[in-house]
């Protein structure tokens, strides 16, 4: 392979003089750096080789974003709210002339790709593990946790999720809703678990903090209706789990209106209503959460929880970008009411 000195001599000149033509054009005349391209070119040199700079100046220039759950790189590609999070993250890396590494969530990889990522800093999806914020902290590493409050030395981004479920319940309510089902987030891969009030199986108690928060939501809606969540049907599913708007229909034929974590659920309910002829919203009134883009195209329109997906991942990435004191910030949601809610059929 030519190096350095093979072009600084067919182009005669130093090999300062070529390093700098492919490190620090600005110092080098015009006439110079022509020279040393066409040298270059007739050897088949395209550039000093990246791992020497890697180990020079031990910045890889690449942020690394782990995504939530147990989902994988596939999964966050899948996800309507995934592609939105990593346009943001991706948006915040061109601008700094940054790489974006999507690194496996599944469980029994994460910890190790945490530690052995080439990357200058992290987003982490979610802190549900501690090992994951010690392996981040182990490396010296700036990074930001997404959707949980790790602590005033750690930095966070997450949405109000209880304001934004508190909206969606007050909304139904609104209409004329009393019989509700909730379609809450599993974190573990598997199919849906069903709670059905008086089967005796166990409350939620996995989940991460988003999701509790907005189970609380959920809950302090239900109560301001003389309702108790204890009484409302649970169903965890992932959320772009293909069968949880069968569950639906099939394990909770009673509702009215369904109350759900995520768009991509919604959605899920959405598709299983045109399957089976159901009118959505004349039958079931459904709300997503998320305001992902898919969420105006759907059939009906899907009213849903809107949050600055995009804008969170930007925030996120320049915050590891600009390794400054930690913060906590928590964005704001709003209720975006469009065609798949209205008032339950008499």
């Amino acid at each position: 392979m030519p190096t350095l000195a093979d072009v600084g001599r067919v182009a005669g000149v130093s090999r300062g003089t070529v390093s700098n033509v492919f490190n620090h054009p600005d110092l080098v005349r015009a006439d110079v750096h022509q020279r040393v391209k066409a040298a270059a070119r007739q050897l088949g040199y395209d550039g000093p080789d990246p791992r020497g700079r890697v180990l020079r100046d031990g910045k890889f220039n690449a942020i690394g974003f782990l995504p939530p759950g147990a989902y994988a790189i596939a999964d966050v590609i899948r996800s309507p709210y995934g592609r939105e999070l990593v346009l943001g993250v991706s948006i915040a890396c061109d601008a700094a002339g940054a790489t974006l590494s999507l690194i496996n969530g599944r469980d029994e990889t994460r910890n190790s790709s945490i530690r052995e990522a080439l990357v200058d800093g992290f987003i982490l999806g979610h802190s549900a593990d501690i090992d994951l914020i010690t392996s981040a902290q182990r490396r010296r590493l700036p990074f930001v946790i997404l959707e949980s409050d790790a602590g005033p030395d750690v930095n966070s981004i997450r949405i109000d999720g209880r304001s934004g479920a508190l909206a969606a319940v007050r909304h139904l309510a609104a209409l004329g809703h009393r019989r509700f089902a909730i379609l809450s987030i599993r974190r573990t891969s598997g199919p849906p678990i069903i709670h059905i009030p008086g089967s005796g199986k166990s409350a939620i108690t996995a989940g991460f903090q988003l999701d509790h928060e907005r189970l609380v939501g959920f809950a302090q809606g239900l109560a301001e209706i003389n309702l108790s969540i204890n009484d409302v049907p649970i169903i965890e599913t992932t959320p772009g789990e293909p069968s949880a708007g069968a569950v639906v229909f099939d394990r909770v034929p009673q509702a009215t209106a369904i109350l759900t974590m995520s768009d991509w659920q919604a959605i899920t309910v959405l598709d299983e209503a045109i399957r089976r002829g159901i009118n959505i919203p004349e039958h079931l009134s459904v709300v997503g959460f998320d305001g992902t883009a898919e969420s105006a195209r759907t059939t009906p329109p899907l009213t849903t929880v809107a949050q600055d997906i995009a804008g969170k991942g930007r925030l996120a990435a320049d915050m590891v970008f600009a390794n400054a004191a930690p913060k906590q910030i928590v964005m704001p949601v709003e209720l975006v009411v469009r065609g798949s809610t209205a008032r339950p059929r008499r």
